[in-house]
C-alpha cells in the first residue's frame, strides 16, 4: 500500500472517529506491525496539538505472559493503561497482530483471572466514555496473520480492511458522515419503541428497550462501524436464541452457540465446540445477562473473517452481547465481559418494534 493510504487512515481516526484537538493526551496502543500508520496518526494528532503517548507490544509479550506469571501477576492491573484511562482524554487501539492463535492453548481459567484483575478498569473505561470524557478508536491495521485467519492473501486483506473503512473514496470522512445520516432515521424510529423481538428459523427473543437509548455507531468508535444498538432492560430478555456465526472468546472459537434466556439471565447454553470455554465464561460476573442488542447495517462488508470488528457489522445480522452495558445506552449490567455473539437474518429474519414487522430478510423495512 502507498503511503496515502496510511496519510488517509490517520487523517480518519484523527479527525473524524477521534476529533483530536489542541492539548489532548492521546495514547496510541498497538505492535510495532503498524509502524507506517503509527507514524501517520503520530504526525496528525501532532498538528492539531495533542501530546502524544505510547503502548507498543513486541511478539509472543502474551504467551511468554501466561507461561510465566504467578497468581499476584495474573492478578496485577497494569498501571501505564489504568492511568490512560483514568486520565487521558483519547485512546486508539490499533490491532496489529503478530500470531492470533499466540495464546490459543492458554488455559481458560488463567484467562478469566486477568479478564477480572481489569474489569474496574473496563468499568472506568466505560464511564469515561459514556461522560464524554475519554474519546477512543479501535481499529485494523492488515498483517499476515490477520489475513491467514481471515482465509485471504495478504493484498486481500488489505483490500477488504481499506475498502470497509471507506479509503479508496476521495474523501472517507464525507462517506462516514453519509452513512452517520441514513442510520439516523432508524435510531429516531427505534427511540420511539419500546418492546424489540428477533425471530428467525432458530431463534424467536424479546426484550424491553423502554427508556434505553439507541446509538448510531458510525465510525466515531470502531472503524470501520456501522450498527445501530442499545442494552436492553436488564431482566426483560426472553427466549431462545442460536448464534449461527462462531462466538471469538479471548482469541479462541465456540461454535453454534444457542442460549435460552429467562428474565433476562441466560438459563441454558450449549454449543457444539467449545462448550467448556462457554461454561468458562458463564461462571463470569455478570456474563449471563445482556449488556448489548444490535442490529448490524454496514452492507459493504458481507463476508465473515472471524474479527468482530468487522463481522458485528455485517449488513444483514443481529448481534447480542452478554456481560457489560455501555453506560451511554443507559444499560446497567456490570461485568468484566463485554462478548458480542452474532446471528444471521438474511434467510427469513424478521425484527419486530412494538408488535410492528420493521426489518425482513436482512433489511429495514420502514
Amino acid at each position: 500500500m502507498t503511503t496515502n493510504i496510511f496519510e488517509k487512515y490517520a487523517k480518519l481516526l484523527v479527525n473524524y472517529s477521534l476529533k483530536i484537538k489542541k492539548g489532548d493526551r492521546l495514547l496510541i496502543n498497538s505492535t510495532y506491525l503498524a509502524e507506517p500508520l503509527i507514524k501517520e496518526v503520530y504526525k496528525h494528532a501532532l498538528i492539531n496539538g495533542a501530546n502524544v503517548e505510547f503502548k507498543i507490544a513486541v511478539n509472543g509479550i502474551g504467551k511468554i505472559f501466561y507461561d510465566n506469571a504467578g497468581d499476584d501477576q495474573l492478578n496485577y492491573i497494569p498501571q501505564l493503561y489504568k492511568h490512560a484511562v483514568e486520565n487521558f482524554e483519547a485512546i486508539l487501539s490499533i490491532n496489529a497482530p503478530f500470531n492470533l492463535k499466540e495464546t490459543q492453548s492458554v488455559s481458560s481459567d488463567k484467562k478469566k483471572i486477568v479478564n477480572m484483575a481489569n474489569s474496574s478498569v473496563s468499568k472506568r473505561f466505560m464511564q469515561r466514555s459514556a461522560e464524554g470524557s475519554l474519546k477512543w478508536s479501535y481499529c485494523e491495521f492488515p498483517t499476515d496473520a490477520g489475513a491467514q485467519e481471515s482465509q485471504m492473501s495478504r493484498d486481500e486483506y488489505e483490500n477488504f480492511v481499506y475498502g470497509a473503512c471507506f479509503l479508496y473514496d476521495d474523501d472517507p470522512c464525507a462517506k462516514w458522515e453519509e452513512l452517520k445520516n441514513n442510520q439516523q432515521k432508524w435510531v429516531d424510529y427505534l427511540a420511539k419503541r419500546k418492546t424489540i423481538r428477533f425471530v428467525n428459523k432458530d431463534s424467536d427473543v424479546s426484550f424491553s428497550v423502554a427508556d434505553r437509548i439507541w446509538i448510531n455507531s458510525s465510525g466515531d468508535a470502531n472503524m470501520p462501524s456501522g450498527e445501530v444498538f442499545t442494552a436492553p432492560v436488564e431482566d426483560s430478555v426472553n427466549g431462545k436464541i442460536r448464534f449461527s456465526y462462531p462466538g471469538i472468546f479471548m482469541g479462541q472459537e465456540i461454535e453454534d452457540i444457542s442460549l435460552e434466556i429467562k428474565n433476562g439471565e441466560v438459563v441454558k447454553w450449549d454449543a457444539r465446540k467449545g462448550r467448556e470455554l462457554l461454561d468458562n465464561v458463564f461462571s463470569i460476573p455478570g456474563a449471563r445477562r445482556f449488556g448489548e442488542v444490535a442490529i448490524g447495517t454496514n452492507y459493504g462488508i458481507q463476508r465473515f473473517i472471524k474479527n468482530m470488528l468487522f463481522d458485528e457489522k455485517i449488513g444483514g445480522t443481529i448481534h447480542m452481547a452478554v456481560g457489560a452495558a455501555y453506560p451511554h445506552t443507559r444499560g446497567t449490567n456490570e461485568s468484566s465481559v463485554h462478548w458480542d455473539l452474532l446471528a444471521d437474518m438474511k434467510d427469513g429474519g424478521e425484527i419486530y418494534a412494538d408488535g410492528e414487522i420493521i426489518y425482513k430478510n436482512g433489511k429495514f423495512i420502514i
